[in-house]
């Protein structure tokens, strides 16, 4: 597909959005509509756009391209989205009455009442990083295809690639904030739905198969298989790791992330907050039954087509814009992109809420909303799209593979110590920490993680870590935090 065409789509696709961010700042575009959308958010609004947040780019491209890897992936993803769900539940009936109870802006302000200044600035320093090393991976990856497939033909380097993609985020986001990002999370989970549709429905017409054909087809495969118990020690996707894993990766990701939560705390109550998480989830499982069943239909394709790749993450945009056709190709591009710039608009407001909330102190000012406010609140928002560029052109600078995804797994590491922090908060209340240790405590917890998965292999008897790592995580974390407390002592009454 002509380079040349697939830039005016993209142009297109970015005017809606300027034209919807427009319309949803232009009565009002303080600093109430930019964190919580002046809590007046329909529910169901939310949980379709946070489809699209949910599934970003990596996603989009990935979970597709690992069915047929060789290292025997299929359809194992499932049982982590199985526990993903079960998670979901567990956030929309513990942690969001929790929230909604306190009234927040920034979910970590919770810690700073049940732990302390130093607990709630580590879990917000937390989040920052975490946040900004995720976002930033997951925008480089649908960067490089942009660059292969577009810019490379204009001669255009990697750095302005990335720059464009981060001023056209920038430009719809900074008024509206939350507000404009409800609206186009939903209109990109549009288009991200309906080019999963669309692109079953384009590969099953070139195999010549209609949709009852191609689930049979899929189903008598060697990419069906879902459930794995055998060799719990040192399989990666073994039924247990994977939807425990998943489980709490969700918990901590989703349930102790600012960017999610913060959808959830723009509704009018814990009520209309649940049904969005419900349904939320119902959809979240089908759309991932279909991300998985292109990646079966994409790999019979290949396989009687003679296409091969270099890597499975070539996979579907290869056949989606070399051999499908136009319209195939615009389909895919269209997903991709509501995918990827659904994840990443998201995820600068809430790094922005974040730090204006939880550093800047915006929660106990009463002059929030005044023009030096927003200002400042512009000045933040700004530094963290630079801050992303700067990550972005570094991670491609390094430009090895086995590095980057030690960065992102180190990242997903910070995850564990959230859940740590939270569960003492919940569970061990009539204790207090010790304050000032809990950075240490948390910086501790993710490096021993991270020499467990290592080494687990020699020192636990063949055992091999997954996604469950993160409850280990956890664990340490409250386990340190709990030899470090000690217990509450009752103020007198006077």
């Amino acid at each position: 597909m002509a380079p040349g065409i697939l830039l005016t789509f993209i142009i297109g696709y970015f005017l809606v959005l300027l034209v919807i961010s427009y319309i949803t700042s232009k009565k009002s575009s303080n600093n109430d509509t930019f964190f919580i959308a002046n809590r007046n958010s329909k529910w169901y609004l939310v949980a379709f756009g946070m489809i699209g947040t949910a599934l970003s780019g990596v996603t989009f491209i990935s979970v597709p391209g690992k069915v047929g890897a060789p290292s025997g992936d299929q359809f194992a993803y499932f049982q982590f989205v199985l526990g993903n769900a079960a998670g979901f539940i567990i956030v929309a009936t513990i942690l969001l009455p929790l929230y909604y109870r306190l009234k927040l802006t920034s979910i970590y302000s919770y810690i700073e009442g049940a732990l302390g200044t130093w607990s709630y600035k580590t879990a917000a320093g937390i989040f920052l990083l975490s946040r900004t090393i995720g976002s930033a991976f997951r925008l480089y990856l649908v960067v490089i295809v942009l660059q292969r497939f577009i810019f490379d033909s204009y001669h255009i380097p990697f750095a302005i690639t990335v720059l464009i993609c981060l001023v056209l985020i920038w430009s719809y986001t900074f008024k509206g904030g939350l507000k404009t990002i409800i609206i186009t999370d939903s209109l990109q989970t549009l288009f991200l739905v309906s080019s999963v549709f669309l692109s079953i429905f384009f590969i099953c017409r070139s195999l010549d198969l209609n949709l009852f054909e191609a689930a049979e087809a899929i189903k008598n495969s060697t990419y069906s298989k879902i459930f794995f118990f055998n060799d719990p020690l040192s399989s990666h996707f073994y039924f247990g790791k994977q939807f425990l894993g998943g489980l709490f990766i969700t918990i901590g990701m989703v349930g102790l992330d600012q960017d999610l939560m913060q959808k959830n705390l723009s509704m009018k109550n814990i009520r209309e907050a649940q049904k969005n998480m419900f349904s939320f989830t119902a959809v979240f499982v089908i759309i991932n039954i279909f991300f998985l069943s292109v990646g079966a239909l994409l790999y019979m394709y290949a396989q009687r087509n003679g296409i091969s790749v270099q890597k499975t993450d070539y996979l579907y945009p290869t056949i989606a814009l070399k051999y499908l056709g136009i319209i195939p190709a615009m389909v895919f591009m269209l997903g991709l992109t509501a995918a990827t710039f659904a994840t990443t608009d998201s995820a600068l407001t809430a790094l922005t809420t974040s730090f204006c909330v939880d550093f800047l102190g915006f929660n106990k000012r009463d002059d929030v909303n005044s023009k030096g406010m927003v200002n400042v609140r512009h000045y933040v928002h700004i530094a963290f799209s630079g801050l992303m560029f700067l990550t972005i052109v570094l991670f491609n600078a390094i430009n090895d593979d086995a590095v980057v995804s030690a960065i992102f797994k180190v990242a997903s590491y910070t995850y564990g110590p959230l859940l740590g922090l939270y569960a003492f908060g919940l569970l061990a209340s009539k204790r207090q920490v010790n304050d000032k240790l809990v950075p240490f405590i948390c910086l501790i917890s993710p490096a021993v993680c991270y020499f467990l998965s290592t080494e687990s292999k020699a020192i636990l008897g063949g055992y091999v870590f997954d996604n469950e790592l993160i409850i280990v995580n956890g664990l340490i974390t409250f386990v340190g935090l709990l030899l470090s407390s000690s217990p509450k002592t009752k103020v007198a009454a006077l």
